[in-house]
């Protein structure tokens, strides 16, 4: 039996982790299409696919939530994305390595509003921390185990 064809979607206007979604790709023979509203550099190998989606406000995650499904990857920091990829039953994985799930999404959810809320307020909030080698590491071995649990599948 052949393995489950896999294909992971990034989005990649702001992710910091594109080289780790590209070694494992690569060690799995996976296809990566990177999803952007503005041309950026990408490995010049035949499974990854740079798509330049239109201006529009989120036309990135519309065509990675159009497309992705129970056997495919997506990396997002983008929390309505997550949600809206969840719910077509693709696999979904923060830049930091933690798994977005059916039960931690709702109060992911919760917390973005309030933020949002927050900062309508005039609350300066800050944005997120910058990425460390442990979180890099740990998206690393997320990606490659949730490679595998689809195969297994």
């Amino acid at each position: 039996m052949s393995p489950v064809p896999i294909e992971i979607y990034v989005d990649a206007d702001a992710c910091p982790v594109k080289a780790e979604v590209y070694r494992v790709a690569e060690r799995y023979s996976l296809t990566v299409h990177v999803v952007t509203n503005a041309p950026i550099g990408v490995p010049r190998d035949p499974r990854i696919r740079l798509t330049l989606v239109g201006d529009g406000f989120d036309a990135a995650d519309d065509w990675i939530a159009e497309r992705a499904g129970k056997t495919d990857i997506v990396i997002t920091a983008d929390i309505p994305l997550a949600d809206r990829c969840l719910k077509s039953g693709a696999t979904v994985i923060g830049p930091t390595g933690k798994p977005f799930t059916m039960a931690s999404i709702g109060g992911a959810m919760a917390s973005r509003a309030l933020m949002a809320d927050l900062r309508a307020m005039g609350v300066a909030t800050g944005g997120p921390k910058p990425l460390t080698q442990r979180d890099k590491s740990a998206f690393l071995s997320a990606l490659d185990n949730a490679v595998v649990a689809i195969r297994r599948r």
